[in-house]
């Protein structure tokens, strides 16, 4: 057990006035297993990137300990999977390392005893070691011998970290691991990582992290925050922290504005007694001007006692989240029934993703497609919204209906907002007040869009459907790459407008919280 420290960072990327971090210091240690959660844009990636030493900063950073970084990219993806898993990030890697450290050193006999263990270790054992550990998160010895390049996303995703773990003396960065994988997927992953340690873990999948970590690392609006415990209990303690705080808020701004009362009227007291002093008929000048003295000191005190109280307030409230409430239109559909499907079968080259499914939609429905990926959830949704999609059964829309969509794929976001809003046909004020709720800053709307992170592409694609009058949401997996408390807005916006909604979401927590009914694919 050692500690991994940071101390003072400050860092801030070239052409950009904002630093994304400004004297931070923290500490974790390399037996955790660590989650890092915070709004989309505050640096989380970036954090990683400055571990894995791929940018300059300000500050120390001082780790016993080497860094592994998920994603990465395998070299040569047409070599089987378990070749590739073998040469990117196997144990022998790790020899193949210390040999050439050994040789710079001139370690001779450090270099041989590499090269003794490396000998023993390539081949069998390190594929038996590969084989037991994707094993453990469903990945069959078959799949195996396939290229890697034929692997889903959610494979590879899982053969990878696996892989990682297999490598000894290193503590991994895993960014977003759970975007390509099914609720079943993340379920297998989560349970995996609860059986590892040394690790730093970015997502906002709340039943996720509830299942895999044991400490939190909170990005805030103003500071980072290290708690014990996993997602569930560092909220509980957020939400009581926050309503603490808001009551004190409440308390001191009551204060504040009694004794603003009471200082101006002991100032008003005192100006009186002291011009009652002038005149023939004027009292004892000299007690007069003793009782205006006691007035006035008597009003610097509680002035005195307002400054305090708003430095206790100014304190309060500074890592508070506001969740913006979000609007939507909603176009009253004509007819009850949305949508119809019988039979539906869709096939791709040949092989058939989907049979003989049976569904209906009706009005102010929201339900959620679940099944495996690969199974035609997203094939679903485009057939809904008239794309030519390979299918026998029919599936039939109402007719005239104003459908908006969100896809899964963020990669074709480019230019700037103004652009975008034009191009997707919706009001640009309130679509750029839309992301504003969702936690945009001003200057965020003068960057191109190829230049956002995961997350803030997610918001633009969502912020433009909630800007559109529809009678139907099509929404595919809308929360990859979104930050928690934009999570949370979305949850009450659907819950409190009651759209009619065909979706597809592998988080746990939002699908159970928002579906009124589930259709099982497969």
């Amino acid at each position: 057990m050692s500690q991994i420290n940071i101390s003072h960072l400050t860092f801030t990327y070239d052409g950009s006035y904002d630093p994304v971090f400004e004297d931070v210091s923290f500490s974790m240690d390399t037996d955790w297993k660590l989650g890092l959660i915070g709004r989309n844009g505050r640096g989380k990636t970036t954090l990683l990137r400055l571990l894995m030493g791929e940018m300059e900063y300000r500050g120390t950073i001082i780790a016993p300990i080497a860094f592994d970084y998920f994603p990465f990219t395998v070299g040569d993806g047409s070599v089987p999977a378990r070749e590739a898993a073998r040469e990117s990030v196997a144990p022998f890697k790790a020899l193949e390392e210390r040999m050439e450290r050994c040789l710079a050193e001139n370690d001779l006999d450090g270099y041989a005893a590499a090269q003794d263990a490396y000998d023993k270790a390539d081949g069998y054992i390190i594929d038996e070691l590969i084989e037991r550990e994707a094993g453990k998160l469903g990945i069959a010895p078959e799949v195996l011998e396939r290229p890697f390049d034929s692997l889903s996303g959610g494979e590879r995703t899982k053969l990878l970290i696996a892989a990682l773990f297999l490598r000894k003396g290193r503590f991994l960065l895993i960014d977003e691991p759970t975007n390509h994988l099914d609720t079943a997927g993340r379920a297998l992953l989560g349970s995996y990582l609860t059986s590892k340690r040394g690790f730093l873990l970015v997502s906002h999948d709340r039943a996720f992290l509830d299942r895999a970590v044991d400490h939190i690392l909170s990005f805030g609006r103003r500071s980072i925050e290290v708690q014990k415990g996993n997602y569930s209990s560092f909220e509980e303690n957020r939400r009581r922290q926050d309503q603490f705080e808001l009551t004190q808020n409440e308390r001191l701004q009551q204060d504040i504005s009694r004794l603003h009362q009471a200082a101006r009227q002991n100032s008003g007291w005192s100006e009186r007694i002291e011009r009652s002093k002038i005149g023939e008929h004027a009292a004892d000048r000299g007690f007069i001007g003793h009782q205006s003295a006691k007035m006035m000191k008597r009003a610097k005190a509680i002035e005195a006692r307002r400054e305090r109280a708003v430095q206790e307030k100014e304190a309060l409230l500074t890592e508070y989240e506001k969740i913006e409430e979000l609007k939507l239109h909603i176009l009253p559909p004509v007819r009850r029934q949305l949508i119809e499907a019988k039979d539906l079968c869709i096939n791709y080259g040949g092989r058939m993703l989907l049979g003989g499914v049976h569904f209906t939609l009706e009005r102010g429905e929201r339900a959620a497609l679940s099944g495996p990926n690969g199974c035609g959830k997203s094939s679903v949704l485009k057939l809904c919204r008239g794309e030519d999609i390979p299918h026998t059964g029919f599936i039939r829309t109402l007719s005239g209906m104003e459908i908006s969509y969100v896809p899964q794929d963020t990669s074709g976001l480019c230019g700037n907002l103004r652009d975008y809003a034009i191009q997707a046909g919706v009001d640009e004020s309130l679509f750029k007040a839309i992301l504003r709720k969702l936690g945009f800053s001003r200057t965020q709307f003068e960057k191109d869009l190829c230049d956002f992170s995961g997350g803030q592409k997610k918001k633009v694609l969502i912020a433009a459907s909630l800007s559109r009058p529809a009678h139907l949401l099509l929404w595919d997996e809308p929360l990859n790459f979104i930050d928690l408390p934009s999570r949370v807005q979305i949850e009450e916006l659907l819950l409190g407008e009651a759209p009619t909604m065909l979706f597809v979401e592998h988080d746990a927590w939002f699908a159970e919280r928002i579906a009124t009914k589930t259709v099982h694919l497969g």
